[in-house]
């Protein structure tokens, strides 16, 4: 008898128009911290953290943050790189657990779509955890960043999400922990958003259509 793989997916707001003004669509901007980069295989995560953005403002007062337990140990170059060592994650939940909880954040805060700056990275490291707990991951609608940094700055591909903060004058967080790079990116994100309407893109169809080059990488 084959045994099929449960499915884990984000219950995501369906249905909204492409009309819809961006302005009454809920984001919610997520990233997370890994072992290392190789998360198809051995590297596991560490850290996740969200930040929920309505009415294009960042609700940082309501931003969610946990470390994960890897069940190994933490590199050096990635404790140097985040901060982040053992002890902090000894006691913290498994990665099921984390995003277990982060799927029921956006289920509460009615979000239609995960915005983050190479957001495939984040997706494909989810569905690898969960894939070790036996589930067939479901991936949901996200648009990256970088695909609609690319839409506005053509000529500006391959800078750090620092850089992009920096040109578009918008609030910089610690660089290289989940919250710090889910904040940044949501500013950003909001900054960028103002730029394609003032475009004339100014709907929910339009945000999907700017961004519709996909990343290549990872997932």
């Amino acid at each position: 008898m084959i045994k099929r793989a449960k499915r884990f997916h984000f219950d995501l707001q369906e249905g909204i128009p492409l009309s819809t003004r961006l302005e009454d669509v809920n984001f919610q901007v997520v990233d997370t911290e890994a072992t290392g980069f190789n998360v198809q295989k051995e590297d596991r995560m560490i850290e996740l953290a969200a930040v929920p953005v309505r009415k294009l403002q960042v609700e940082k007062e309501k931003a969610y943050q946990t470390y994960v337990n890897p069940d190994r140990e933490i590199p050096d170059k990635i404790v140097r790189l985040t901060g982040i060592q053992d002890r902090d994650v000894q006691s913290a939940p498994n990665a099921y657990q984390v995003i277990n909880r982060f799927s029921n954040i956006t289920e509460e805060n009615a979000v239609t779509c995960l915005i983050g700056h190479h957001i495939q990275f984040d997706i494909t490291l989810m569905k690898c955890e969960l894939s070790r707990e036996g589930y067939k991951f479901v991936k949901p609608r996200a648009v990256d960043t970088v695909s609609l940094l690319r839409y506005l700055f053509p000529t500006e591909g391959g800078k750090d999400l620092m850089d992009y903060a920096a040109m578009l004058g918008t609030k910089v967080f610690e660089r290289h922990t989940a919250l710090g790079d889910t904040l940044t990116t949501a500013y950003l994100f909001c900054e960028a958003i103002r730029m394609i309407q003032e475009r004339g893109h100014g709907t929910w169809g339009d945000l999907l259509q700017v961004t519709a080059v996909k990343s290549r990488m990872f997932y």
